[in-house]
């Protein structure tokens, strides 16, 4: 059973998720991965993975990822948020945030975070002696 990844990244921290995808791209090929507008658009087009393009989080990009992470159709979501700067969206931001703890989904919002994550995800060989 392939894993569901969501990737969200604020355009300030849009660098960050293309280098993060970049470093874990090999098991992030492994997955089948979601994004929203631009973010998948720079992940395919840089990084080379195949994504599931959803609408830009401004235009309810998050309240689909949102809608789909309620039907269990994702397993972790990778939410690079920019603490820095108010959104015009940042109600559905939270209620995504807030779906993920509802449905005990685990949310990374930042780079080292997301790290951890999926750090976790990476298939262990085991060596028989």
């Amino acid at each position: 059973m392939k894993k569901r990844i969501a990737l969200i990244a604020h355009d300030q921290k849009k660098d960050d998720m293309v280098e993060l995808a970049s470093e874990y791209a090999d098991l992030l090929r492994q997955c089948l991965l979601v994004a929203t507008g631009t973010t998948g658009k720079r992940l395919a087009d840089e990084v080379g993975l195949t994504v599931e393009r959803k609408l830009s989080g401004p235009y309810g990009g998050d309240l689909q990822i949102g809608a789909e992470l309620v039907d269990g159709k994702i397993d972790c979501v990778i939410f690079l948020r920019d603490p820095m700067t108010a959104h015009p969206h940042e109600p559905d931001v939270n209620a995504l945030v807030r779906a993920c703890d509802v449905h005990n989904v685990p949310c990374a919002t930042n780079v080292v975070s997301a790290k951890l994550l999926l750090a976790q995800m990476v298939p262990h060989h085991h060596h028989h002696s």
